[in-house]
């Protein structure tokens, strides 16, 4: 099938952008690296009247060390985020989730904030952004405001973002000390979305206590999760004293709306979130450990 006809805008301001999508609202849709808008229109699952093209917007684009937290602009591919080494550096959560996004082809076209608007609770940006607190920098006709990560998601494929609006980029908070960071999946075929993922921080102090910890849970609901049992469970806590198997048995348990479809039930997805939950713990507290 093809697209429905639609007009097409390419602002070259991310001022000039939400000027258009104030003037047209529901009717127009933002198009970034079209990854995943674009098949949803060739296959008319969705249909709008025009499209917002932001993807030439260089005020978007960038990888930025601002005081601490790392700015991440939302027009930076995947491919940028994957080949740099200030996100390697400050941001490692992100750093790994990102070759586990679908196919090089797609991380050369598909952006870290087209993959966070879209919010799918398959996706590993989502989740990144949530277990590391981030927050969104999001611009309207009223100008800009920040929106918690925590506060973002609002269920499946959507957010508090609204038609007028546009996101500009996110921050991502820099964890310091002895820490370490894991990411986890499982999927049938490399590329594809995962059955169920984790993503891991931990911070370690002096004694070797659980300073603190971040569990994000990938495919386990309509919106990315945090596991707050497994975190409160472990804070605190004498790292070679947690059970890493009890923590993943809690985060499984902590998912809520887990869903059932031709990929598996969601007694088998808690199952497959229990087992990449402690491998993601597992080796993030290695790398903590070895500071």
């Amino acid at each position: 099938m093809k697209a429905a006809p639609f007009a097409y805008d390419a602002p070259t301001t991310p001022e000039e952008a939400v000027g258009v999508l104030a003037e047209h609202g529901d009717a127009a849709k933002v198009l970034a690296g079209g990854q995943s808008l674009l098949p949803m229109l060739a296959l008319r699952l969705a249909v709008f009247d025009r499209l917002v093209d932001v993807g030439r917007i260089g005020a978007l684009q960038g990888i930025e060390r601002r005081g601490d937290a790392l700015w991440i602009g939302a027009g930076t591919t995947d491919a940028a985020v994957e080949r740099s080494a200030e996100v390697a550096s400050a941001a490692p959560l992100v750093a790994r989730a990102t070759p586990l996004i679908g196919h090089l082809q797609i991380r050369n076209r598909g952006t870290l904030g087209g993959s966070i608007a879209h919010a799918d609770p398959a996706a590993e940006y989502p989740a990144v952004a949530l277990a590391l607190d981030a927050s969104m920098d999001v611009l309207g006709p009223g100008g800009r405001r920040t929106v918690a990560a925590a506060d973002f998601f609002t269920g499946l494929w959507s957010t508090v973002v609204e038609p007028d609006e546009l996101l500009v980029g996110v921050s991502f908070p820099v964890w310091s000390g002895r820490c370490g960071f894991a990411v986890e999946e499982f999927a049938r075929r490399h590329g594809d979305f995962a059955i169920a993922g984790a993503v891991v921080a931990v911070e370690l102090g002096g004694d070797d206590g659980v300073r603190r910890c971040a569990v994000g849970l990938i495919g386990m609901g309509s919106t990315p999760l945090r596991a707050p049992t497994a975190e409160k469970a472990a804070t605190g806590a004498a790292v070679g004293g947690v059970d890493a198997d009890e923590i993943g048995r809690l985060a499984a348990a902590d998912a809520v709306g887990v869903p059932s479809d031709l990929h598996g039930t969601a007694g088998y997805r808690r199952r497959v979130c229990a087992a990449v939950v402690t491998r993601a713990w597992t080796k993030a507290v290695e790398e903590a450990r070895r500071g």
